[in-house]
């Protein structure tokens, strides 16, 4: 299979054009993707004390921050090795420590740990590729897995803010969803 070209814009790039003139430019990619990690434990310590109130949109804030930086990086040409390598780590570590923190105790504790291991291993599997001087770059199958993963901890989320209950089903068919989308990650992206 032929690696996809980084420089290549994705569908939702098309949508962010019109508010990517609203970053500054001396703010880079990796500046998003590195400050998309300093808001991991803050997200966590809002969740974890479950101020919804804050945690919930604080989380949907960090997320949109993946869209946002790989985007910029297409649009303004700033694709950079380090880039392709951290934003998968950044989103991994967003979405794994809320995986942990909040699905294991209120969704499956097997679907999550399903993702994880997933997850892990296209970490593993882009670490690799990159020793062996290969750059992955993200394709749609990663990129549909990322929505999913975010869309169903936010429904996750909402559902413990709202208490409805109804969110909670569309948490749980959406990260099986997710799972399947994240094992056709791995065989494309990792391996």
């Amino acid at each position: 299979m032929q690696p996809r070209d980084p420089h290549k814009l994705f569908p939702h790039d098309h949508l962010m054009k019109p508010f990517i003139w609203l970053v500054p430019h001396g703010v880079r990619p990796n500046h998003i993707t590195i400050f998309r990690m300093i808001l991991t434990p803050f997200v966590l310590g809002f969740l974890f004390f479950e101020d919804y109130t804050i945690g919930v949109p604080l989380f949907l804030f960090a997320s949109a921050t993946d869209a946002l930086d790989g985007s910029l990086a297409r649009i303004r040409n700033q694709v950079t090795a380090w880039g392709t390598f951290y934003d998968p780590v950044a989103d991994k570590l967003l979405i794994g420590s809320v995986l942990v923190l909040i699905v294991i105790q209120h969704i499956n504790p097997i679907i999550a740990a399903a993702i994880l291991a997933l997850e892990g291993m296209i970490i593993l599997g882009g670490w690799y590729r990159r020793h062996e001087g290969e750059i992955g770059h993200a394709n749609v199958w990663g990129k549909i897995k990322m929505f999913l993963e975010t869309l169903a901890l936010l429904f996750l989320l909402i559902s413990l803010w709202s208490g409805v209950d109804l969110f909670v089903q569309l948490s749980n068919g959406t990260l099986l969803l997710a799972v399947v989308f994240a094992l056709v990650a791995l065989l494309t992206y990792s391996l």
